[in-house]
């Protein structure tokens, strides 16, 4: 399984999702101008990158089977 490109390719979108959910939330503790300018958009980015994620792990079951 570790070795489908589909499952690596799931991996990669969780580290996204841990990615830009880390520098959201290293924005909003520090405040100031970065949280002001982009946290809002790093909090949209998470939701996108989950979504995609779910589909990507939704895509892996329906075509590898459960």
């Amino acid at each position: 399984m570790t070795h489908d490109p589909l499952f690596i390719v799931i991996i990669l979108a969780l580290f996204a999702v841990v990615t830009v959910l880390a520098v959201g939330i290293g924005g909003f503790g520090m405040g100031g101008e970065f949280n002001a300018k982009h946290g809002n958009r790093m909090m949209r980015w998470r939701i996108i990158a989950q979504a995609v994620a779910i589909l990507l792990i939704l895509l892996f079951f329906a075509v590898r089977g459960s």
